[in-house]
C-alpha cells in the first residue's frame, strides 16, 4: 500500500480553526490522506501524554505515523560527546515514537566538516551502530531508524551514502528526499531515467523486497551551486522536481512507499496531488 501525507502541519489546517495536532489525524483522513510525520526537528518538546494522544486518534483514522528526528543530531561528527549526544537524541525521539504509534524515524547523518567524506562515513556508521545497540537493550527495535539523503553538498547523505548506512541493519529504511537529490545534484532530477536510476540504486543495494517499502520526502526545492536553498510549494513550477515520473514507477514497478510532502505551507495540499497522480496511473491502465 502507497501512502501519502504531509510533514507538520499545513497553514490551512490553522486557517480552518484547528489547533492542535491530535486533530490532524481526523483532517488527513477528510481529504483522503493516510500519513502523517510530526516533526520534533528542532527537539522533542512533546509530551508522552500529548504522543499517546496523536497516536490514538491516528490508529483510529489508519494514518500511519513517522516522526523527523531533531535536525542538530550528527552522527558523523569526529568529537565523541556529540556523537553520544546524538544517540541520545534518537533514543529520546524512539521512546516518544513509541508512544504515539510511529513505526519509523527520519535522521540527519550529520556533515562531513574538514574531514574526507570516508571518514566522515566511518564515524556516522560508529555512531548508527550504538544507537542500534542502545535501542536494542531498550526493547525500541521495532522502531525503524531511517537516514535520509541530505540536500546540501558538503552534508554527508548522497544516494549511495545512505545506502551504505542502510547496509548496517535490516531494520534501518531510507529516507528518500527527492528535492534533496535533486538540489545536490544541481538540478538532477528531470527524466523518467533520472528517477529510475535512483529506484535501481536504491535496489541493487537493498534488493527488491527491502526497498520497495522505502520511505520518502517530496517537494520542490530552489538550490544554488551549495545545493539546497529552500523548499516552495508544488504550484511553484519554476522549482523542480516534479512528481510525474515518480508516481508511474511506483506503480509501474509495484512499490509500497511512503511519501511525505515537505512544501511550504501547502504540505497536504500537495501530498494529495501526488497521491492524485499516482492513482491516475491506475485509470490509464
Amino acid at each position: 500500500m502507497v501512502r501519502f501525507g504531509p510533514s507538520g502541519n499545513s497553514d490551512a489546517f490553522y486557517e480552518q480553526g484547528y489547533k492542535s495536532s491530535e486533530q490532524m489525524p481526523k483532517w488527513l483522513s477528510e481529504m483522503g490522506l493516510d500519513a502523517y510525520e510530526y516533526s520534533c526537528a528542532k527537539g522533542v518538546k512533546i509530551s508522552g501524554e500529548k504522543a499517546k494522544l496523536i497516536g490514538e486518534e491516528a490508529k483510529k483514522y489508519n494514518i500511519a505515523m513517522s516522526i523527523h528526528a531533531p535536525y542538530y543530531i550528527n552522527l558523523s561528527t569526529n568529537d565523541e560527546e556529540k556523537r553520544t549526544n546524538s544517540v541520545n537524541y534518537i533514543i529520546t525521539t524512539l521512546n516518544i515514537a513509541e508512544k504515539m504509534g510511529a513505526e519509523k524515524i527520519v535522521v540527519h547523518s550529520g556533515g562531513c566538516s574538514k574531514m574526507s567524506r570516508e571518514e566522515a562515513m566511518g564515524y556516522a556508521e560508529k555512531t548508527l551502530k550504538e544507537a542500534l545497540k542502545t535501542a536494542k537493550e531498550m526493547g525500541l527495535e521495532d522502531i525503524h531508524i531511517c537516514p535520509e539523503t541530505m540536500g546540501k553538498i558538503n552534508q554527508l547523505g548522497t544516494l549511495e551514502e545512505v545506502m551504505r548506512l542502510c547496509l548496517i541493519d535490516d531494520t534501518l529504511i531510507p529516507t528518500i528526499d527527492f528535492g534533496h537529490l535533486h538540489t545536490r545534484g544541481l538540478g538532477c532530477l528531470n527524466t523518467r531515467e533520472d528517477f529510475e536510476n535512483v529506484i535501481n540504486t536504491m535496489e541493487n543495494y537493498l534488493g527488491y523486497d527491502r526497498m520497495k517499502s522505502f520511505h520518502a520526502h517530496f517537494s520542490r526545492i530552489e538550490f544554488t551551486q551549495g545545493g539546497e536553498k529552500k523548499h516552495w510549494t508544488y504550484d511553484d513550477t519554476q522549482f523542480g522536481p516534479s512528481f510525474d515520473y515518480l508516481g508511474e514507477i511506483i506503480y509501474k514497478k509495484s512499490l509500497e512507499p511512503t511519501i511525505i510532502c515537505e512544501s511550504l505551507g501547502t504540505m497536504a495540499k500537495d501530498a494529495l496531488t501526488f497521491k492524485n497522480i499516482y492513482m491516475s496511473q491506475k485509470q490509464v491502465r
